[in-house]
């Protein structure tokens, strides 16, 4: 029974740590890739023209909009992809149960991380309330930030806790967003954090309003600076000199 247990464990890790079909389409690869080349080619990139602040996909090159009207609280964002087809299916597959996908987002974003986040020494994520993380079983940015921090060798950080319960921003435009999550973040290892250059790394920025509560209370601990970087982004589709809808 022991070598029975044993060898099961073998193959739940052998599992784990190998790909045998595209987590995109689900057909058959057979180099290990975890997604397939034609879905890679097919993935809404965010490489063109994006905000250099939000790092959100806009319309022409340039700061976006909402940023001139009020940067975020952080040095710089930065996301894979824009938040739109199979990208999106994928962070809504992520945060609904299926947590080994971890992994092929990860492999997706350090690439980036290590191109534009060189000089960040720690790398954090999006705490959950207790409550919360229990229901969903995992927190998804935590395990992104474990992933990236182990492949990269940068430090990992927990420093931070949410304590409360914030209603769901789904439908919640950035203002409403920072109402909402006003004072729900609180660092309690404030010496972890300074002096840190802090990446936060999470699924997706939307209006950025929770990336940017969370750097604020990082820097008033003491960091000495705070960027993000998450795997999609959802698009700045405001004209320049219009104002944005969101």
């Amino acid at each position: 029974m022991r070598l029975l247990n044993f060898l099961r464990k073998q193959l739940k890790r052998y599992d784990d740590s190998h790909n045998f079909t595209c987590d995109v389409c689900g057909r058959e690869v057979f180099g290990n890739e975890r997604i397939c080349k034609a879905c890679m080619e097919r993935l809404p990139w965010n490489d063109l023209e994006f905000c250099p602040l939000c790092g959100r996909k806009v319309r022409e090159p340039g700061i976006c909009i909402e940023c001139k009207q009020k940067p975020l609280g952080v040095l710089k964002a930065r996301s894979v992809l824009v938040h739109e087809g199979e990208a999106a299916r994928l962070v809504v597959r992520f945060k609904r149960g299926e947590k080994y996908l971890y992994r092929t987002l990860t492999e997706q974003m350090l690439p980036l991380m290590m191109r534009e986040f060189e000089e960040e020494t720690a790398i954090t994520y999006v705490p959950m309330t207790e409550k919360a993380e229990k229901k969903r079983g995992y927190n998804q940015s935590r395990l992104l930030a474990e992933e990236l921090a182990a492949r990269s060798g940068k430090k990992f950080l927990s420093p931070a806790v949410k304590r409360k319960e914030t209603a769901s921003q789904k439908f919640l435009g950035r203002r409403d967003r920072e109402s909402n999550l006003e004072g729900c973040f609180h660092v309690e290892n404030r010496h972890a954090v300074k002096g840190e250059s802090i990446l936060i790394v999470d699924d997706t920025l939307t209006t950025g309003a929770t990336v940017s509560e969370l750097a604020g209370v990082l820097l008033r601990a003491g960091a000495k600076t705070v960027s993000a970087l998450t795997f999609t982004g959802v698009a700045n589709k405001a004209p320049f000199g219009l104002k944005s809808e969101s």
